[in-house]
């Protein structure tokens, strides 16, 4: 449980105005029960991930910050994908494929969409900011504050902590709010890495800071 002195900050880190909540490749087909990757499935559901994602998507609605959705997908001939690693070539040869389109590449409940939220396709690469329309469309939101969840913690999330940090960024991870395989690498991940270049915290924690009243005139400062 955070601090008061940590929470009061967290809650100046993320002002509703100059902050967007990113949620990564929450699609049927990675975390739904179809899913082409059903151990990662598992993991994200049996950890409560998916389920704090879908919290911190209902209170940003309420609270007014700005979701984002980042969906990873394919064109049926595969034109524009990447082949140049193994990750790329495995996925290809999976059974549920992530077509534009199909219910593979929906939004997975128990997620809500709003019909102010952004959503984000890509059909290349392993990050949901390298190439995509994400940097700008978060400029032009007016974001200073990037607050990250979904999966996996493997590749996606940590590329885009990384990208969105390299682009200036301030970036804030609820560790209970990713997944990746096997369970005990995430923390591991967490504590070696992107603690060193995000502000780790808990769904609690951000929804806590959305519920408080921020100090009159004070500026965001990161935690």
């Amino acid at each position: 449980m955070p601090s008061r002195r940590s929470q009061e900050r967290l809650t100046e880190l993320l002002d509703p105005a100059t902050t967007v909540l990113l949620t990564v490749e929450c699609q049927q087909g990675v975390v739904g029960p179809d899913s082409a990757l059903p151990e990662l499935a598992a993991a994200a559901r049996s950890s409560g991930a998916l389920a704090n994602v879908a919290r911190l998507v209902d209170a940003a609605h309420e609270r007014g910050v700005q979701v984002m959705h980042a969906v990873a997908e394919s064109r049926p001939d595969g034109r524009g994908g990447n082949r140049n690693a193994r990750l790329f070539r495995a996925a290809a040869r999976l059974p549920v494929q992530q077509h534009t389109g199909s219910t593979a590449v929906r939004i997975a409940p128990p997620i809500e969409v709003a019909e102010e939220d952004l959503v984000v396709r890509r059909l290349h690469g392993l990050s949901p900011l390298a190439g995509t329309d994400v940097d700008p469309l978060l400029r032009n939101l007016g974001c200073r504050v990037l607050v990250v969840t979904g999966v996996s913690a493997n590749i996606a999330v940590p590329n885009a902590v990384f990208d969105a940090v390299n682009l200036g960024y301030t970036v804030v991870v609820p560790a209970d709010a990713i997944a990746g395989v096997p369970a005990d690498y995430t923390p591991a991940m967490v504590r070696n890495t992107l603690a060193l270049v995000a502000t780790v915290t808990t769904t609690d924690a951000v929804l806590g800071s959305w519920k408080r009243p921020r100090r009159q005139g004070a500026a965001a400062t990161p935690a």
